[in-house]
């Protein structure tokens, strides 16, 4: 099944796992900005790899991983959310050369913020660019942050992101031994190819035919993004009243356009006017009450 979260477990062993294939959910990134092709490989496989890590953490929020570069790649962003929905940008100045992600990224480092949908404060890791590629870069990641076994195998083209993890869990008494690194060398076989052509099911069944294999129920994974014109607004508010009349001034309107799903928000005089006088109205009603 396309664009959806497989999650197996080897039976009576310590080692869990998952696999994604995104087509839908890829293809409507790609479809509102026009990524050269080294930047795009990155940020597929970093959209798989969202998709792989939000789908073992027990949370009701928000997952953002970034990668951040002074290099000719500033920012690659991914967020997904509980409910597997996800969103993704980049961005990047000048010609972008062939190669990995310190190619692409120059020095820089890997950021996970957990941003909890009941507005407690939430969490960020960060740790240096390790390795060249986002697998690496987030086995890194969960080595050094989170202590956690991780292994992940991720590939993109202009059609499809996919990826396969495998965790290590705490050992228990009765557990094989010799499952993680027997699991870790099967796994190990994949290629790009298979990750991105086959579906969860025969794609595990070559890797790991000879394991007891536990199988749970597939879950969906879609696009989607957050921003609304009411959030803009909010925005505008934040900046202020003499600020967006002198925008409104110099330009004739207020332009803002989401980085993620490039939808265009524009606001002129009128559009101002009863935005700070509805804020205004709203507040003195709070204050009189």
């Amino acid at each position: 099944m396309s664009d959806s979260l497989q999650r197996f477990v080897l039976e009576d062993t310590p080692v869990r796992g998952e696999c994604v294939r995104l087509t839908a959910t890829w293809q409507a990134v790609l479809e509102r900005h026009d990524y050269p092709p080294p930047l795009r490989t990155l940020l597929g496989e970093l959209m798989a790899a969202g998709a792989l890590l939000a789908a073992t953490l027990k949370f009701d929020g928000l997952l953002a991983l970034q990668l951040q570069g002074d290099g000719p790649v500033k920012l690659i962003v991914v967020e997904c959310t509980r409910d597997h929905t996800m969103r993704a940008t980049a961005k990047w100045q000048g010609e972008i050369p062939d190669g990995g992600l310190r190619a692409l990224l120059g020095k820089g480092r890997f950021v996970v913020n957990l941003m909890p949908a009941s507005g407690q404060q939430g969490y960020q890791g960060v740790v240096g660019l390790e390795g060249d590629t986002v697998a690496a870069a987030l086995e890194h990641y969960m080595a050094t942050s989170e202590q956690i076994p991780t292994r992940l195998w991720l590939a993109s083209d202009q059609h499809h992101a996919a990826g396969l993890l495998l965790q290590k869990l705490p050992d228990q008494a009765g557990n094989d031994p010799d499952a993680w690194p027997r699991a870790g060398h099967l796994a190990a076989t994949v290629t790009a190819h298979e990750l991105l052509h086959l579906d969860a099911l025969p794609l595990l069944h070559r890797l790991f035919h000879e394991e007891d294999l536990r199988l749970f129920d597939a879950k969906p994974v879609s696009f989607r993004c957050s921003c609304t014109r009411e959030r803009v607004i909010d925005m505008l508010r934040m900046l202020g009243h003499d600020e967006v009349r002198g925008v409104i001034a110099e330009r004739g309107e207020v332009e803002v356009h989401c980085e993620f799903c490039n939808r265009r928000y524009a606001f002129d005089a009128v559009d101002s006017e009863q935005i700070f006088a509805s804020h205004s109205t709203g507040a003195a009603g709070r204050t009189r009450h």
